[in-house]
């Protein structure tokens, strides 16, 4: 008798899937792509169901050189329906540019510490928020949604813990700006469980009507661990990116972001739905490693799925 899995046990019964790989992955990555190569990377996510990309940031093409065919990378991929493009931005140059180029939802991105959002955006904090206020303006009467994303959310590489109080003050202010999701970034890969645990729990006090996304770095190995401690908080939404594309710039020779396919393995094997196909994600992997023309971190597009069996018969039998 089939029983299905009791996905209540894990937490939420489907999770939601943002693929950062064309804007977060690519950024930090050497090898510049070609707009149609970006595009096919994203066409083949799409046909293994992804549905909500992260697609890209309208930030200054001299600062970010990976980034700088935003609008028409856009405009390559305007045919494909039904499918979520989000692109970041910093500041109002940035959004008008990410309204033009007619992107779902932009996303403001500021740090929760002080030093890194100098080093990131060359401003304090507060100066961040404020600016974020003419970005809401903008966007009043558009269809274009406004969603937070706060970086270093769990450590920060040049000054160490971060205060939970200080990604909750921000997290409030992407509230009284209109953002329903906010996604909670470990930037340099400095999320643990215990720290998991203690966000997510302060923002449901003081800004309960938010969705938070969970952005985790494999930075020090342990981002699936993390998602499942996002999963027994009933958290349903999460960042990831395929092949586990781009490393970390402030961290040299660190892995970057949680791999997209792992993510979807794990998922699967808990019997929680994602609406993704896995031998579809490994196949969108494959594309990515040739992309790249270097072996990507991710592990299970180069082991495949649990159940993918070898041929008995072709493996050598240990001499005793």
């Amino acid at each position: 008798m089939h029983h299905s899995p009791p996905t209540t046990a894990w937490g939420p019964r489907r999770v939601h899937i943002t693929e950062v790989g064309p804007r977060d992955g690519l950024q930090n990555e050497a090898v510049l792509l070609a707009t149609s190569e970006k595009a096919a990377l994203v066409r083949a996510l799409v046909a293994a169901g992804v549905r909500e990309f992260e697609l890209t940031s309208f930030v200054s093409p001299r600062a970010v050189p990976a980034l700088a065919d935003a609008a028409e990378l856009v405009a390559e991929l305007k045919d494909l329906e039904g499918v979520h493009f989000s692109a970041l931005v910093p500041n109002l140059r940035g959004a008008e540019r990410a309204l033009e180029a007619g992107v779902d939802s932009v996303v403001l991105f500021v740090s929760a510490s002080e030093s890194h959002n100098a080093k990131n955006v060359n401003g304090s904090v507060s100066e961040s928020l404020q600016a974020f206020e003419r970005v809401s303006q903008l966007l009043e009467g558009s269809d274009v949604e406004l969603r937070g994303a706060i970086a270093t959310c769990f450590g920060c590489p040049f000054e160490g813990n971060v205060d939970v109080a200080a990604v909750g003050r921000i997290a409030r202010r992407f509230v009284e700006l209109g953002a329903v999701h906010v996604s909670l970034g470990d930037t340099t890969g400095m999320a643990t469980p215990p720290l998991v645990t203690e966000r997510i729990l302060h923002l449901r006090d003081v800004a309960p009507s938010l969705s938070p996304t969970l952005h985790f770095h494999n930075t020090r190995g342990i981002g699936l661990a993390n998602v499942m401690q996002g999963l027994a908080l009933g958290v349903d939404r999460y960042e990831s990116s395929i092949g586990g594309l781009g490393g970390c710039p402030f961290a040299p020779g660190a892995s970057g972001n949680i791999a997209s396919e792992d993510l979807v393995y794990l998922l699967g094997e808990m019997g929680i739905e994602t609406g993704i196909d896995l031998e579809g994600m490994i196949d969108a992997a494959r594309i990515a490693t040739r992309l790249m023309g270097r072996p990507l971190p991710a592990q299970v597009s180069k082991a495949g799925p649990r159940l993918s069996l070898s041929d008995c018969s072709a493996v050598a039998t240990a001499k005793g």
